[in-house]
């Protein structure tokens, strides 16, 4: 494979992943972005104002704070770099090969643990330790979770604690519609006598929100449920799902607290790629070295 890049370009235009932008899936992107725009829409025009004993501004002004930290997170999530791992250019010279099945193969020994880091033959790098290679966005990624197909990005090193930040202010968010619009309605039926079949024909929309915000409650929590539960022993959804650590200590359990301030509040790594800058030429990966002058 050969990656030509001429004077003036970027190296986000010629990078070969998928992820270099807001989303390698923007439509799952979209149709998140767009339930909650809508939801506030609809709890905004047909609920927050018909709503008795109560002060529609404030209940408004919160619902359109809520909104905009929910947003802000999904952006950082989406637009920060979550650990994208360069490829290498060069033809690996390691000859510590298996013979059973040809892989290359290295191992490194963490807190006492012994970790085998596999060779990734499309990036051709070893990859560190708790990196994957996302099928998805085509890129080696540092730490990966998973990829979240509605967000359209990777979940790793860089973003995790955004992702756990939109969850759980998606989870306020929720909450706070469905908790409103159960109270309108009562209020409803109530005043108009009928159940909710009547409320299904009178007020459709306020109907259907209570039960998609319903649907995200336990969606969202489900997931900030989990995660919390990942946090608190410093492993990623991959490792859990692969069993990673059956059989053997967790070389980074570090115990609740100090496991929650790594994840958490540790300062964040800088991204070994600059998107913005301007493209190197390159030479023929295929080859083991630079050509010449």
């Amino acid at each position: 494979m050969e990656i030509n890049a001429a004077k003036g370009t970027r190296t986000y235009q010629v990078w070969p992943g998928n992820n270099v932008t807001l989303s390698s899936y923007p439509r799952g992107l979209f149709l998140t972005s767009v339930s909650i725009l809508i939801s506030t829409w609809i709890f905004t025009i047909y609920i927050a104002n018909d709503l008795q004993n109560t002060n529609p501004t404030l209940v408004i002004t919160i619902c359109s704070i809520l909104t905009i930290v929910v947003i802000v997170n999904l952006i950082l999530v989406t637009a920060i770099d979550p650990g994208i791992i360069p490829r290498s250019t060069q033809q690996s010279s390691v000859e510590d090969t298996d013979s059973s099945n040809g892989s290359r193969r290295k191992e490194v020994t963490i807190n006492g643990v012994q970790l085998k880091l596999k060779y990734c033959r499309i990036c051709r790098i070893f990859r560190p330790p708790r990196s994957c290679h996302c099928a998805i966005c085509d890129n080696c990624v540092e730490k990966f979770d998973h990829h979240c197909p509605w967000i359209g990005q990777c979940i790793a090193l860089r973003n995790y604690r955004f992702y756990l930040a939109f969850l759980i202010t998606a989870l306020v968010f929720f909450i706070y519609i469905f908790a409103f619009s159960c109270w309108r309605i009562h209020q409803r039926m109530l005043e108009s006598g009928t159940g909710l079949f009547g409320m299904l024909r009178n007020c459709p929309e306020t109907l259907a929100l209570t039960l998609f915000s319903f649907a995200a409650i336990w969606f969202l929590g489900g997931l900030a449920i989990f995660h919390s539960s990942l946090t608190a022993i410093n492993q990623t959804a991959y490792e859990n799902f692969r069993n990673r650590y059956e059989g053997s200590p967790n070389p980074y359990d570090k115990g609740i607290i100090s496991n929650i301030t790594k994840v958490l509040f540790s300062p964040l790594p800088p991204s070994r790629v600059d998107f913005r800058a301007e493209a190197m030429p390159r030479w023929n990966v295929e080859d083991e070295k630079p050509p010449l002058g």
